[in-house]
């Protein structure tokens, strides 16, 4: 059973930071793209920020300069470091892969942006 497991959420005061990390499990021959997204209350999924298995790397407007995406394919893991958070980036994160050809969503983590 493959599974993705996200961890790292949590409350953190306007302009700070968290690092949100997704582990991938189970009997894997295919790994490629990861994908982070958040959904808000009330607006839909949105696309954060990608990286492919050769490391090229893409953002959402709202977040570039502010996110940085990476993984270590060793270890099946992706990260999303995220600095200078603002109240608007309150979301429940999900974590999204293909792996073994196939489309996997990870449960989600919440980051609550607050003073």
């Amino acid at each position: 059973q493959v599974q993705l497991v996200e961890s790292g959420g949590g409350l953190v005061q306007p302009g700070g930071s968290l690092r949100l990390s997704c582990a991938a499990s189970g009997s894997i021959f295919s790994l490629n793209a990861m994908t982070w997204y958040r959904q808000a209350p009330g607006k839909q999924r949105e696309l954060v920020a990608i990286i492919t298995s050769e490391l090229s790397t893409s953002y959402a407007d709202s977040v570039k300069g502010r996110f940085t995406v990476s993984r270590d394919n060793a270890k099946n893991t992706v990260y999303l470091q995220m600095n200078s958070l603002k109240p608007e980036d309150t979301a429940v994160y999900y974590c999204n892969a293909f792996i073994n050809y196939k489309v996997t969503w990870g449960q989600g983590t919440q980051v609550t942006v607050s003073s």
